[in-house]
């Protein structure tokens, strides 16, 4: 005894939609070859089979947004610090500025942060509390922050690309710079 199964094997992907809701092939095989017994497509007298494997993917869940704020043509927040030699906080928060969409924050800590043994500046630039990324959002930021010296000579500044997200609303330096010794500067964030 033997057994012939015949089989067409067709493994194009072919996507539904709206517009596309039909998928077909005109034509598999001749028609005389289809109704041939001796090739196996028609059994028993009369009969045929057809089948098909449909394989439906789970629905995407978690869509990435990338946009970029053309905007923006080098805007400045400028935080002007007085009397720098005799602030006693450890920490300074500035005033909160709009920037790209989003609300701001600087951090200044006079005598560094909790990272530094107290001869260093500390400047980190943060999301106001009032403008948390949502869980699966991530904000690019490219800055730059600068402490700039009233004489003109010796501006101090590093630049940033870092992501803010849920969990990291902000970034900057324990060791921005060792501790100035200015009454008065000038803080300037300035954001692409």
């Amino acid at each position: 005894m033997s057994v012939r199964i015949p089989l067409f094997s067709c493994s194009e992907v072919k996507r539904f939609n709206a517009l596309q809701t039909v998928w077909g092939l005109r034509q598999v095989l001749p028609f005389d070859s289809f109704n041939n017994p001796e090739n196996g497509y028609v059994f028993e007298g009369d009969q045929c089979e057809f089948g098909v494997d449909v394989v439906v993917p789970s629905p995407v869940t978690n869509w990435e947004i990338l946009s970029f704020n053309e905007k923006l043509s080098f805007p400045k927040f400028s935080w002007n610090v007085k009397n720098f030699s005799q602030l006693k906080e450890n920490r300074y928060t500035s005033n909160t500025f709009s920037m790209g969409a989003r609300q701001w924050v600087l951090w200044l800590y006079p005598k560094g942060d909790s990272r530094t043994d107290g001869k260093w500046l500390s400047l980190f630039l943060l999301l106001a509390d009032c403008d948390k990324p949502k869980a699966d959002e991530k904000i690019f930021v490219q800055a730059y922050l600068r402490v700039l010296d009233p004489h003109g000579s010796n501006h101090k500044a590093y630049q940033m690309n870092h992501w803010h997200d849920e969990e990291n609303l902000g970034f900057g330096w324990a060791k921005f710079c060792l501790s100035l010794t200015f009454e008065s500067f000038t803080w300037t964030r300035k954001m692409r």
